[in-house]
């Protein structure tokens, strides 16, 4: 019997929506809040602070997160962050509306947010996995991947617009995007709930469950280090590196913007693509396979920075480079789901954001440095041959070529409403 297409099922659109309507929210905020900040105070080192706030409070939370959402029915876990993001939007909404945002109020809400997205992020992906059938989880992370990605390319700019009209608008509309993402979640039929554990909820065992497992998966230890860890910070780096130099040390917008929302146009054509690639895909085709080419993409894209400045030319080269990248992630994203098992799968997704996110704020510090240091004919050459030999390691490493291990056990069928 053919499974319900993912257009029909009515718990993955609900799913859907209310992911987009809080990504969208939170998209919104993450343009306003440095931007309230900076009209507050004037400084631009407190408006940096933020994103310092955000990444420091999800690196603290992320594992914790997992074992949390490995430990309550995910669909309710999922309506609690929702109700405690909108809680603490309206709490800057007022202060907002008063006249005086204080600064600690700001960053509180920054790290509200992050603790809330470490819980929110693997309990939403454990119950795509109840909602939809195991043939149908490719085409469906590749669906959620478009809509961050829509949502990543419409919400700064969005936000800065409403910001420019009124500086309570973003969260505002973050607000009702939440309640939305609320009544979305609330609507859904499908429970995702974890099997009963006993024992100490954050024991260092269960904290490690994730990282455990990943480490004994060969491939997955493979490709998290390569292209988790060495190609976010290289790549980071890289695209820092580009924007720098597209903008011409700032001076010009225009270059830099271009980089910008070509990069953003080429993830979200990254996530539209990917199904359709795995539709035709030859049988003992991998992953793997795809995050070398993604990898092999950015170093060809760094060699070509070594001899060209043309900023529509790079935000081309970015566009590809991030649209492969979005479709071997998807891929890797949808093979770990389906590997991992179902009472740890909030565990295994924490732990490989975790590692994906460990080094990444590191990137345009290495490179902002080196550009300062060497200038960028020499910095990108350098970053060329990194990002070459990570591409190489991705390419014959063995564990990446004999490709994932079978999942050890089947999926279960997603438990009824009631």
């Amino acid at each position: 019997m053919e499974p319900t297409s993912l257009s029909r099922n009515r718990d993955f659109r609900l799913l859907w929506v209310g992911g987009l309507m809080a990504s969208l929210g939170s998209q919104l905020a993450s343009i306003a809040l440095p931007l309230l900040v900076l009209r507050e105070t004037g400084s631009a080192a407190q408006a940096g602070a933020i994103g310092t706030v955000s990444i420091g409070a999800l690196l603290l939370t992320m594992l914790p997160g997992g074992v949390i959402a490995d430990r309550i029915e995910r669909r309710r876990l999922m309506r609690v962050c929702d109700v405690g993001s909108l809680l603490a939007v309206t709490a800057l909404v007022i202060a907002v509306l008063r006249g005086h945002t204080p600064l600690p109020l700001v960053l509180l809400v920054a790290a509200a947010g992050a603790l809330i997205t470490s819980a929110y992020g693997p309990a939403a992906g454990g119950l795509l996995r109840a909602v939809v059938p195991r043939e149908q989880v490719r085409a469906a992370s590749s669906r959620m991947q478009a809509r961050g990605a829509a949502a990543r390319l419409v919400g700064p700019i969005a936000g800065g617009a409403l910001f420019a009209w009124h500086p309570v608008l973003p969260f505002l509309a973050e607000g009702v995007g939440l309640l939305l993402s609320t009544v979305c979640v609330a609507l859904m039929r499908t429970r995702s709930v974890p099997a009963a554990r006993g024992g100490a909820a954050f024991s260092r065992g269960e904290l490690t469950a994730g990282l455990s497992f990943i480490w004994r998966q060969p491939y997955l230890r493979t490709l998290l280090l390569i292209f988790g860890l060495g190609m976010n910070f290289a790549f980071s780096a890289l695209m820092f590196t580009t924007l720098a130099v597209a903008s011409d040390g700032g001076r010009s917008g225009i270059g830099g913007g271009t980089v910008v929302s070509c990069t953003a146009a080429g993830a979200l054509a990254g996530a539209l693509l990917a199904p359709r690639l795995e539709a035709r895909a030859r049988p003992g085709v991998r992953d793997g396979r795809l995050v070398a080419l993604s990898c092999w993409a950015a170093a060809a894209t760094a060699g070509v920075l070594v001899l060209t400045r043309i900023p529509l030319l790079i935000g081309l080269l970015c566009a590809v480079c991030m649209c492969l990248s979005t479709v071997a992630s998807i891929g890797f994203v949808s093979g770990m789901l389906l590997a991992a098992p179902p009472d740890r799968i909030g565990r295994v997704q924490s732990a490989a954001g975790f590692l994906s996110t460990l080094v990444q704020p590191f990137g345009p510090l290495v490179g902002g440095a080196l550009l300062g240091a060497l200038g960028g004919t020499r910095t990108f050459a350098l970053l060329a041959l990194a990002i070459s030999l990570c591409a190489a390691v991705v390419t014959w490493a063995p564990p990446v070529r004999r490709g994932p291990a079978p999942a050890p056990t089947p999926l279960p069928a997603p438990a009824p409403a009631g």
